[in-house]
């Protein structure tokens, strides 16, 4: 149990190949999987990691080895997984590690439906099944390949008005991962003129890390966009299921602001509907939500409650700071390429600049996400709720959150590591700058490091 108490994530299974996960271990994990996850059928995707084909191989083998069937749609994107295992009600895995390094490598897992799996919901009984893994049964599951490339794009397509977005120039950084494979075929023939960058696939990532939060690894998008005249630019990760736009000056629009763009168009289309924000996110979501209308509610941080909670109740899309975006229409699943063609149809029905787009939504000064290493985070987190607490409404959905009405910030536990994730959001810089400062001073006595 020693490698897999330490790759089992809060949302998923991750670590390093060969050391904590290799074929033999990919091979229990399916067996696991098949008989957690339920269902005559698995459909099993993987991305361009060197080490993924292997896996998958291994997984499939388990799969099948106690009497479940695998579908295998072979090189896709996290969505499209989560698409599939929607249109098909059966169980999905992804084998992949998203935006961690090219030695990682790991599984994402969804049941029937694309309903989400997290360690509370069956990632802790895959992970212990893979201990003592089921026995074979009498007749071995069947195997075949499985295209849903025109039935996905079609999906992706139907949410915008295809007819308008001929015209629009895009920039596309892919960074060697899977949205290289998905970002032409959903823009083919719709008249989108397409500027991409490493969109080959290459799992060692030559050009820079597949993490679209990072500013670093946005610099070559900024400048291609300046520098062909695109109208908007997308970054995405590994397994293309987040995304982060650039304007046409090349200015980083945040995560929240496109969260809070996307809402608009949706609350546009289903007047009243409900909205799901997670608790880091800019004010400016709930604010827009409310101000269409809709019903705004928010949820921890992290796919798999986001999912859950758009199941109870009926949302029709939500939005992560981190640059997750779910579709209530795309079997509730976080789809980096159904963003794009809403922030796409967002300009080509307004026909204005992707600047002048975002400008209403971008009101608030944010610290970004300050991560504190600290050698008791519980210590840490009940400390800053004692002395931060009394400056204004407490709330605990995720975590610790004050809102002083001018200022809010919210602290949590890291699901990963020994860490406090920080994050500050005020009217003005200053005020911002006042209430993380006042944040990292009470967890300075417990700190080791900070990032």
């Amino acid at each position: 149990m020693g490698r897999l108490a330490r790759i089992t994530k809060a949302y998923d299974i991750r670590g390093r190949v060969p050391d904590d996960l290799d074929a033999d271990l990919a091979e229990r994990l399916g067996r696991a999987a098949a008989r957690e996850l339920g269902g005559p059928e698995l459909v099993l995707g993987r991305d361009m990691r060197e080490t993924s084909g292997e896996l998958a191989d291994a997984f499939a083998a388990g799969v099948r080895a106690v009497g479940v069937d695998v579908a295998d749609l072979g090189l896709a994107s996290a969505d499209m997984v989560s698409f599939a295992s929607g249109r098909r009600h059966a169980a999905g895995v992804m084998v992949t590690a998203s935006h961690n390094p090219p030695a990682y490598n790991g599984f994402k897992f969804c049941r029937p439906g694309a309903e989400p799996v997290s360690l509370d919901t069956g990632l802790a009984d895959i992970r212990d099944g893979a201990a003592s893994p089921p026995a074979p049964a009498a007749t071995p599951g069947g195997y075949r390949s499985l295209d849903l490339w025109d039935a996905y794009v079609a999906a992706v397509r139907a949410f915008a008005g295809e007819h308008r977005l001929a015209g629009l120039h895009a920039a596309v950084d892919a960074g060697h991962g899977m949205a290289g494979l998905v970002v032409p075929r959903v823009l083919d023939d719709l008249g989108v003129t397409l500027e991409g960058r490493y969109l080959d696939l290459d799992g060692s990532f030559p050009a820079h890390p597949p993490d679209p939060t990072d500013p670093a690894n946005l610099e070559e998008l900024q400048a291609l966009v300046r520098a062909c005249g695109a109208h908007v630019g997308f970054a995405f990760d590994g397994d293309a299921d987040r995304v982060v736009c650039v304007d046409e000056a090349g200015t980083v629009i945040s995560p929240s602001v496109t969260a809070a763009i996307i809402a608009a168009r949706l609350l546009a289309r289903e007047p009243g509907a409900t909205v799901l924000h997670n608790v880091i996110c800019s004010r400016v979501v709930p604010e827009t939500i409310r101000a269409r209308s809709g019903r705004a509610v928010a949820t921890r941080v992290g796919h798999s409650y986001v999912k859950a909670t758009m199941r109870e109740t009926g949302a029709v899309f939500g939005g992560e700071h981190s640059g997750h975006y779910y579709f209530r229409d795309f079997y509730g699943a976080d789809s980096a390429a159904v963003a794009m063609m809403v922030v796409l149809d967002a300009l080509a029905e307004t026909d204005t600049p992707m600047s002048v787009l975002a400008a209403p939504y971008d009101l608030y000064a944010s610290s970004g996400e300050v991560s504190v290493a600290v050698d008791d985070p519980d210590a840490a987190l009940a400390q800053a709720a004692a002395l931060l607490g009394p400056d204004g409404h407490v709330d605990r959905t995720d975590g610790f959150t004050v809102d002083a009405g001018t200022w809010w910030l919210n602290l949590r536990l890291s699901n990963t590591e020994s860490l406090v994730r920080l994050n500050v959001e005020a009217a003005d810089a200053a005020r911002m700058e006042d209430a993380r400062d006042r944040a990292l001073a009470v967890l300075a006595p417990f700190e080791t490091t900070r990032r």
